[in-house]
């Protein structure tokens, strides 16, 4: 008699183990992919946040803009170093007035390119390239008729090419809007430029 009823009594305790065991199992299984979940979506957030940290990036360093930026100025100060070297190496009264207004405008114009670079976050070279410094140079060795003749000539071919620099950017629907606009408020200056160094060196002929 005391066998048969420990029998049922074993059983009972097996059936009361084996279903906590189980919900035990359930719980860690839950929990387990709760936390599965919340990692998942920590994962996506970080690259959600990253992708915009990247795109940012991308826009206030683009290529095209620091491009154009970085070239327009070389050529400013290329200008104003010349328009001052005129001062004292030019023959002709219009020749010396000439380099007087390329230092005026071409300064005026570097100051505004500096301030739409550092809104940009592109940092403006702070010496003339060597392609550049080469005609600085060459010039400087000249002195009279030959620099007016030398330096006028140079400033047409010149002031042809940053027109067609500045018009390129003005016209780039792709380019940053305050870049854009600094190309077209200086084209006039640009235009005007090269009108008076014909007018000069059509009178030099």
């Amino acid at each position: 008699m005391k066998k048969i009823v420990l029998i049922p009594a074993l059983s009972l305790a097996a059936f009361m183990v084996a279903c906590n065991s189980s919900e035990t199992s359930n719980t860690s299984t839950d929990s387990s992919g709760m936390n599965n979940s919340n990692d998942t979506a920590t994962v996506v957030r970080n690259d959600s946040s990253t992708a915009m940290n990247t795109d940012t990036g991308m826009n206030m360093n683009n290529n095209n803009n620091a491009d154009f930026l970085t070239e327009a100025a070389g050529g400013g100060m290329m200008e104003v170093q010349l328009g001052q070297l005129a001062k004292t190496h030019a023959a002709s009264k219009a020749v010396k007035d000439f380099g007087a207004m390329m230092v005026r405008d071409h300064s005026n114009a570097n100051a505004q390119l500096k301030s739409v670079a550092a809104k940009k976050n592109v940092t403006l070279p702070a010496a003339l390239p060597d392609k550049l410094q080469k005609h600085v140079t060459d010039l400087t060795a000249k002195n009279g008729e030959e620099f007016d003749k030398d330096y006028i000539s140079m400033m047409v071919d010149d002031h042809q090419d940053d027109i067609k620099l500045f018009e390129k950017c003005a016209k780039n629907d792709k380019e940053d809007a305050d870049v854009k606009a600094f190309a077209a408020k200086t084209l006039p200056t640009l235009y005007k430029h090269l009108d008076a160094a014909k007018a000069i060196k059509d009178k030099q002929k």
